[in-house]
């Protein structure tokens, strides 16, 4: 059909500048199978479809709906992947609408319902397949993270991202830790630090604990002061989800780094733990 669409419409351009075929009308998706209720248009339209259902894997788990977390899911919301499984025991309470995607009612604080069941009520009026899980993980239950194709790990606790990064890494379970360090300068006058994201695949995970803080102490403290500041947290969420879509093969990646940064004081982006390193590469340095 979009073939057939871009032979007439170019005809019909020719005599009338604005002919358009787009009615911009909304399409509910008549394919039952579809994970989204309406017709993604984004990708027909442009002609990127098949480059999109790269992104179509069976279950992707988001763990941590906190600031970046739900950030992730407002962007993984937005392609092919079937099953979209969220892990959180928290409440959806006010300062957690200061740091969350989109505007929540004062009604939906006074809920204090589930951050899990918050964001499914959302994101399932366009996709479909979103399931909450409103618990928090730990030894006992590590196991509903078995058969993920993909897992984003978006938790504050350097004791929980230790357990379950092994568990995944044990698992050959290809996942992305995300991580914000921020501070207050010392005469309190202006915010500094960093987000991170960390990607762990079968062919590369001996990197993550250089990388990631997973032992209490230096990092943990600055983690103990837990600042949020939502464009930083959207940051963190896109630089993973990017990352993840490089993993996918949705971007073109030639080095195949494993460990992303970026630094607000300097407004700097850096990226190693390369898979592929360039011929002239011998000891790289983060690559700006």
């Amino acid at each position: 059909m979009l073939h057939y669409i871009s032979l007439f419409s170019a005809e019909a351009s020719a005599i009338n500048p604005d002919a358009t075929p787009y009615v911009f009308d909304p399409v509910a998706s008549f394919e039952p199978d579809s994970v989204f209720h309406y017709w993604d248009f984004a990708s027909t339209r442009e002609g990127i479809l098949g480059i999109s259902e790269k992104l179509a894997l069976s279950r992707v788990a988001i763990i941590g709906l906190g600031g970046t977390g739900g950030y992730v899911l407002d962007l993984v919301s937005k392609t092919f992947v079937r099953e979209i499984h969220l892990f959180d025991g928290d409440l959806f309470e006010q300062h957690s609408a200061f740091r969350a995607p989109g505007a929540a009612s004062l009604d939906d604080i006074e809920a204090k319902s589930k951050k899990v069941e918050y964001f499914a009520a959302r994101y399932c009026n366009m996709h479909k397949g979103i399931v909450p899980h409103p618990t928090y993980l730990d030894e006992g239950n590590l196991s509903e993270l078995d058969g993920f194709d993909f897992v984003f790990l978006c938790v504050d606790k350097v004791g929980v991202r230790k357990m379950i990064a092994d568990y995944l890494i044990a698992a050959g379970t290809p996942f992305i830790d995300t991580g914000m360090e921020l501070t207050v300068q010392t005469d309190r006058s202006a915010i500094m630090g960093t987000c991170r994201a960390t990607l762990c695949t079968p062919e590369k995970s001996d990197h993550f604990e250089r990388r990631a803080p997973t032992k209490s102490g230096g990092g943990d403290d600055i983690y103990r002061s837990n600042i949020q500041v939502a464009d930083m947290n959207m940051i963190n969420a896109a630089i993973a989800v990017q990352a993840w879509k490089k993993y996918c093969e949705f971007y073109c990646d030639h080095w195949q780094p494993h460990n992303f940064t970026f630094s607000i004081d300097t407004h700097s982006l850096t990226c190693d733990e390369h898979l592929n390193l360039p011929p002239d590469d011998e000891n790289p340095e983060p690559h700006p």
